[in-house]
């Protein structure tokens, strides 16, 4: 814990604030340095190759036993432990099912189509269609991503996810040498190389490696040996996997090589910081998104054009409804027409509340911290709540009602025949969501909710 602590400091900067991503548009902003192939992608390709070759070896050895294949219609195949793969089921049912797989679900969990099976298995086979494959190809796109950062950028790679709603992202520290932060100048070079390492379909190989490989492997980078330390248990072992120069921390499973990524393109950037934390340094972070068709891809771009155009932060500001401000982030400001449809809201659910038997009441914005820490939350939560201090003691803004309501309930003695009780208030709330994650009216710090408790028998 203490290594991981001295760590955590290493992460942590004088100046907190997140480096701002660039809002040039293309071709005005300055052009991206020559960056030379950075070292420590031959670094790690060393000691892959040294033991990927060991495990290689050991497969090599393992003893080869006829298995049995059950697919989900209760039909079998014949197979050989150790050579047998899930794209050779594939191929043995019909070319385009193995054109169009994604991963494989290996007695229910998920498994690279190329990997030889182990013994007797129940196989499922998956493509884009389904939720799991469309995860899967998105986060093998995240490892292209990664790859055409590492050879712009010269950078060092973070965390890089799918995204359950669609796409994926990588977040990315710059040196300082690039000289700028990343912008719309960078997403064509980004475009190129990723479509140039699709084309050369390279093969996604998985390697399982000990805690004191992966921290040799990764040494050069900050980021991912505290990641190695924090996830990583001593004694145990996690994966890598490859795909041309890129090698990187991952659990996988992953298509069987970059060529089955067909449409892909950067749609974003933003700043971030690393792990979330605004203690840890600021990141850069590049979105994608990516299809086995392009004709989805055309399509996706026509939504999001669509969508645009009703993006309520737009709507709100060009009707006078409600703007924000970065004088006070994550705040809203209702403008009169706005504050009339507040009003309107508000009174349709005071309405609901009446006809529900609730009862509105009004507790205080600001308590100190003794209640949260009975309640639970200063021990789970107190990150992303504003605390100040008031007369030498530590008070909190309320980022939910639940503990204030409990007081109200506990002033006096309640008899059975009192209950249920219903509280129904509309108090202000305050929660300190990260600055990256701020997103018009959908996620904000200061809001008001239709929020209410019900206190009550278990019996009702």
């Amino acid at each position: 814990m203490a290594e991981l602590a001295e760590q955590a400091a290493k992460l942590a900067l004088n100046d907190k604030a997140p480096a701002k991503a660039s809002k040039a548009k293309k071709g005005s902003a300055a052009p991206a340095p020559q960056i030379e192939r950075p070292e420590f992608i031959e670094h790690r390709n060393r000691i892959f190759d040294e033991l990927y070759q060991i495990q290689q070896d050991k497969v090599a050895k393992m003893p080869r036993e006829p298995i049995v294949i059950t697919l989900p219609d209760g039909s079998t195949r014949e197979g050989m432990s150790w050579e047998t793969t899930p794209m050779d089921i594939a191929n043995g049912i019909s070319k385009s099912l193995a054109k169009r797989l994604v991963i494989a679900k290996v007695n229910d969990v998920l498994w690279d189509t190329l990997r030889p099976l182990e013994g007797n298995t129940k196989l499922e086979l998956l493509d884009f269609e389904t939720e799991e494959g469309k995860i899967v190809y998105w986060h093998s796109s995240a490892h292209v991503l990664g790859e055409a950062c590492e050879l712009h950028f010269g950078c060092h790679l973070c965390n890089g996810p799918p995204i359950k709603d669609g796409g994926f992202y990588y977040d990315i520290a710059v040196p300082e040498e690039f000289g700028r932060g990343v912008s719309q100048t960078d997403y064509a070079p980004l475009e190129q190389l990723a479509t140039k390492a699709i084309k050369e379909k390279q093969p996604f190989q998985r390697l399982e490696l000990t805690k004191e490989d992966l921290l040799r492997m990764f040494e050069y980078n900050k980021y991912k040996v505290y990641l190695i330390n924090d996830k990583v248990p001593d004694g145990t072992s996690t994966t890598v996997y490859r795909c041309g120069p890129l090698i990187d921390l991952c659990r996988g499973p992953h298509v069987p090589n970059t060529g089955n990524i067909t449409a892909f393109a950067v749609m974003k950037n933003s700043a971030s910081y690393f792990l979330g934390n605004p203690e840890f340094d600021s990141l850069q972070r590049i979105y994608g998104i990516s299809f086995p068709d392009k004709k989805m891809m055309a399509a996706h771009k026509q939504f999001l054009e669509e969508a645009a155009k009703r993006d309520h932060r737009k709507i709100g500001r060009e009707q006078e409804l409600f703007f924000f401000h970065e004088l006070s982030p994550g705040s809203a400001f209702f403008l009169p027409h706005g504050t009339r449809i507040y009003n309107t809201l508000m009174s349709f659910i005071r309405e609901q509340y009446w006809q529900r038997g609730f009862e509105e009441v009004v507790s205080p914005n600001m308590f100190n911290v003794n209640l949260w820490k009975q309640s639970g939350h200063w021990d789970n939560y107190k990150d992303d709540m504003f605390d100040l201090e008031v007369e030498k003691e530590k008070f909190a803004l309320k980022p939910m009602n639940c503990p204030g309501h409990c007081l109200m309930f506990g002033m006096r003695d309640r008899s059975y025949r009192e209950l249920p009780i219903r509280f129904a208030d509309f108090g202000v709330l305050h929660r300190n969501e990260a600055s990256g994650a701020l997103t018009g009216l959908t996620r904000v710090r200061r809001f008001q909710q239709d929020d209410a408790h019900i206190f009550c028998m278990q019996s009702q």
